[in-house]
């Protein structure tokens, strides 16, 4: 027997009485979580004999799931009951049921086995899970499995990192598949495009929590095959989790070829480990590894570290060392850094390694994602601050720890160890740079009244500078200071500091034959000073682009520094430090600082900020008043920012006795809103005889293009350190960048291509 329901414009209203009627009395012993099913359609036919619906044009079948919200005041009438003997618009206060949709399924026809619990679909079937989409031909679904099997289908993952398709695809759990002839591509696809690449297979396994496996895997592009893999693993869930990243190739007139798979370990939500086993044939296999940790925003770490045993350093490989104008001898290279920040109560602290095996290793390895450059980059944006330059011989490794009061006091303690890796034959009366095992500082601000007036500070150092060999020293230095300001004018800003400085050595010659001083010095000075300035503001309108007014601040100062020292006490000191270098000091010093503020309105938003800054300083050495030059050259700083993001700097000294400009600086940054970026460094100083540049330039042309360019070149010896030419085409599902490293003695060219969420270059842009 069967019954009818023919087309009417009130059959949506139906919908609680069907749902009540056939599916939620079969389903409700099943669900635990005590969902329901709710269904519509154009047509409903109920057969009874197997118990069953059929549901044609429009069919919208829904999971839901109630979520009660209790307190809720609904008019009398509203209720499925009635309050007896209350007034007919009496209000009562119940339980006022809302739901949530844990799974919809649409199609233009529905079968539903009530009794086996089953659902036959056919025509512009779809069916969303959790997020997860899927789209197909026709299927058969298990509601109380939550399986099926589906023709000619697609999924869609949540985040939108995975299309699939497939000839037939298994729901075989919540979230987990098996394709049989199908493909995969990890980024968004639109309806009926053709995906630029995709892993095909004859057989897919996709699991939830885990990976898609694939077995016979192709890569291909635009459909056609290009690499072949009789297993191959994807990332398949919505967290990080273990697999390879996609690799680099190259190839180097020196290094030869060159292949690197990095391999993602994911060990927690907070901490991973990346391999970087990278092979070269002219070298060996290098191998590289990252470590990464978080405990909180406070508390972090990253650790990084390669190792080569490299072929090419051989002394038989003299083309080699001397193209590259290279000076290691070792064989065994390696560079192991890493830092953490970490918070233990009221205690901030720092460690910062940096231990490489030869002088020549950092710019040798600059390039790849275990680089120097990319190392650089990635430590400065996680910890505000990175490594030493790549040619310093002077590694620094340190454990810093800092604890400060409310009351204006601190302790700061730190390791200091350097890692020294010049070539250079150090010994007792050739001493490398010492080393702080440990430095310790006692420092504090404090008001000697109440109510105002002088300051108090104090700055107490204890520090053992160690040597193997050459001098060292254990050095006390204490400077107590009061500072106070004088009021002498309500428009002037001045104030005066007086204090003595004492520094107690200890020293160990350890073998230096040219020390012959005592093992024990003192050294005892005053030092004086003041300054005089006034702050002069003015804010003025204006109507130029987006700027709607500036202030000009000018600030003019004069002051006075003072340094007494024994004449008994001159070069008898070890150099350690500026502490040790200070020098005897009675002159003026004065200049003038400008400040320019621009505010105004850009896209509908109020802003102001810097616009320039000039500042001027000189000193004139009172010391001095019987030569001819008492009169020091003339410090210029100024910086320009027209644009929000654009940053120029310009700083020169002038010597006004005849050498004139002897030293410039250029620093110019940019970035736009689309992403086109530009640096400049510039560094020049005749006394020094520094004269070198570096600059680079990321600029997005039409038709996802974008091009790159940067160089390190010391002029005064006419040498390029470094020459690098970029060229990307970015897709929304990919991207490939072929790249030219010129550094001497070897030109090095690279092809990388990058697939959206397979994984990509560390320090390069994403997609």
């Amino acid at each position: 027997m069967k019954h009818i329901i023919q087309p009417s414009p009130i059959l949506p209203f139906l919908l609680v009485f069907l749902i009540y009627s056939f599916l939620h009395a079969t389903l409700a012993s099943a669900e635990s979580t005590n969902a329901h099913w709710e269904i519509t359609a154009d047509k409903i036919t109920r057969y009874e004999d197997p118990p069953s619906v059929v549901a044609e044009g429009n069919v919208l079948l829904e999971k839901k799931q109630p979520i009660s919200r209790t307190g809720a005041t609904l008019p009398v009438e509203w209720n499925s009951r009635e309050k007896k003997g209350g007034p007919a618009d009496s209000l009562i206060t119940e339980t006022a049921a809302e739901t949530k949709t844990l799974t919809t399924i649409k199609a233009d026809w529905v079968a539903y086995d009530i009794k086996l619990g089953k659902i036959k679909a056919r025509g512009n079937l779809f069916i969303e899970v959790e997020g997860d989409q899927m789209t197909a031909e026709s299927g058969s679904i298990d509601i109380q499995e939550a399986t099926g099997t589906f023709e000619k289908a697609t999924v869609v993952q949540k985040d939108q990192t995975m299309h699939m398709e497939g000839k037939v695809i298994e729901k075989t759990g919540e979230l987990t598949y098996h394709i049989a002839d199908g493909w995969i591509v990890t980024c968004k696809l639109e309806k009926g495009e053709t995906p630029p690449w995709s892993f095909g297979a004859a057989d897919v396994e996709v699991t939830d929590g885990g990976y898609a496996w694939l077995k016979h895997a192709t890569f291909r592009i635009k459909d056609v095959p290009i690499l072949y893999s009789p297993l191959m693993v994807l990332p398949a869930k919505r967290t990080r989790q273990t697999g390879f990243l996609f690799p680099s190739i190259s190839t180097s007139s020196r290094d030869g070829f060159n292949l690197e798979t990095p391999f993602f370990i994911n060990l927690s939500p907070s901490t991973d480990i990346t391999l970087y086993p990278r092979y070269y044939s002219n070298r060996g296999l290098m191998n590289g590894a990252e470590f990464r940790y978080v405990l909180d925003e406070t508390s972090k770490g990253m650790w990084m570290g390669n190792f080569l045993a490299d072929s090419l350093s051989d002394p038989s490989e003299a083309e080699y060392y001397q193209d590259g104008q290279f000076t290691h001898t070792n064989s065994d290279r390696y560079w192991l850094r890493g830092k953490s920040d970490q918070d233990i109560g009221q205690w901030i602290t720092r460690l910062d390694v940096d231990v490489v095996s030869d002088m020549d290793y950092l710019r040798e390895f600059d390039s790849g994602a275990t680089g120097f450059t990319a190392s650089q980059k990635k430590f400065s944006d996680t910890f505000g601050r990175g490594f030493l330059d790549k040619t310093n011989q002077y590694r620094e490794n340190t454990f810093m720890t800092l604890r400060s009061w409310e009351n204006g006091t601190s302790l700061y303690g730190d390791f200091f160890i350097v890692d020294d890796v010049s070539d250079q034959n150090y010994n007792a009366n050739n001493p490398s740079k010492a080393w702080k095992l440990p430095s310790v500082t006692h420092a504090g601000l404090v008001p000697i009244h109440e109510t105002g007036g002088p300051d108090f500070s104090w700055n107490a150092n204890y520090t053992n500078f160690y040597r193997e060999e050459g001098v060292g020293a254990q050095r006390v230095d204490l400077l107590p200071q009061i500072t106070t300001a004088i009021p002498i004018s309500p428009y002037l800003e001045s104030t005066i500091h007086g204090g003595v400085r004492d520094t107690l050595y200890m020293i160990q010659d350890n073998g230096a034959s040219g020390w012959e001083n005592d093992n024990s010095e003192n050294r005892f000075f005053v030092n004086l000073g003041g300054e005089l300035g006034t702050i002069l503001l003015r804010d003025f309108s204006a109507n130029i682009g987006e700027v709607n007014a500036w202030s000009h601040t000018l600030r003019p100062y004069v002051g006075y520094g003072y340094t007494a020292m024994p004449d008994d006490t001159v070069a008898v000191f070890p150099q350690f430090d500026s502490v040790d270098a200070l020098e005897e000091e009675n002159g003026l010093y004065y200049g003038i600082d400008n400040f320019i503020k621009i505010f105004g309105e850009h896209k509908g938003r109020e802003f102001d900020r810097e616009y320039a800054f000039l500042k001027i300083r000189q000193v004139y050495d009172l010391r001095s008043q019987e030569s001819d030059t008492p009169l020091a050259p003339v410090t210029i700083k100024t910086g320009f920012y027209p644009l929000q993001y654009l940053r120029l700097m310009y700083r020169t000294d002038i010597d006004i006795y005849g050498d004139g400009a002897f030293r410039h600086a250029i620093e110019a940054d940019y970035l736009s809103e689309r992403g086109d970026t530009f640096g400049l460094d510039y560094q020049y100083n005749s006394l020094t005889d520094i004269n070198s540049v570096s600059g680079s330039t990321w600029y997005l042309l039409p038709y996802n293009f974008a091009a790159g360019y940067s160089l390190q070149r010391a002029i005064e010896t006419s040498e390029t350190i470094s020459e690098k030419i970029r060229l990307r085409y970015t897709q929304p599902c990919w991207s490939v960048e072929l790249s030219a490293d010129t550094t001497p003695g070897d030109q090095n060219y690279m092809v990388t291509f990058r697939l959206a969420n397979i994984g990509s270059a560390f320090g390069l842009p994403g997609f």
